[in-house]
């Protein structure tokens, strides 16, 4: 036992070696570390920049006076193509106008249009995103848009394949409400 401890002792202690053999062993790891940190940092840039296009589609939609058709959310969701650089098929816009009805304690929904792979929301959805929707006095709106764009990481380093979901609510500005005019 004496003899097993001396070894490993002096083992432990003998500094001697190669640069090389340890940059084999350690490159990998660094490269690895590296494309992670990469790939890390893109997910956070690309949420940040799918927000901000929420909060630009959500405030456009806000300033309407005149009422929103078919044409209008294509082109809107065009835009949220463009704003976050995800010109291909991999984008979903959804616009809900939603009233507080304070005698039922309720939030409805005035309409519901979407485009993409998503659906429109019914009042049963509505009722379900009570908890995220804010504190509205009676027969007052709110225009609820909802984004989803699919992100693939650039690297394979272990992020997964994800839908980034951004949900913002902004109230009508120049209007009591967003009309929708479309079939």
């Amino acid at each position: 036992m004496k003899r097993l401890n001396t070894y490993l002792r002096n083992f432990r202690d003998d500094d001697q070696g190669s640069i090389a053999v340890e940059t084999i062993i350690i490159l990998p790891v660094m490269f690895w570390a590296y494309l992670s940190m990469f790939a890390i940092f893109d997910a956070y840039r690309q949420h940040a920049i799918n927000q901000k296009a929420a909060y630009t589609i959500s405030d456009v939609i806000s300033r309407e006076t005149n009422g929103i058709d078919d044409a209008y959310m294509n082109g809107t969701r065009d835009l949220l193509g463009y704003l976050t650089a995800n010109e291909s098929a991999d984008v979903a816009l959804r616009v809900t106008s939603v009233r507080y009805n304070a005698n039922d304690d309720a939030y409805r929904r005035d309409w519901s249009e979407a485009e993409g792979w998503v659906n429109p929301l019914s009042n049963n959805d509505v009722s379900a995103l009570e908890d995220d929707l804010p504190i509205l006095p009676h027969n007052e709106r709110v225009v609820v848009v909802e984004t989803f764009v699919r992100y693939e990481p650039p690297f394979n380093t272990g992020l997964k394949n994800r839908t980034i979901h951004n949900f913002v609510f902004t109230r009508p500005r120049y209007a009591p409400q967003v009309l929708w005019v479309g079939e």
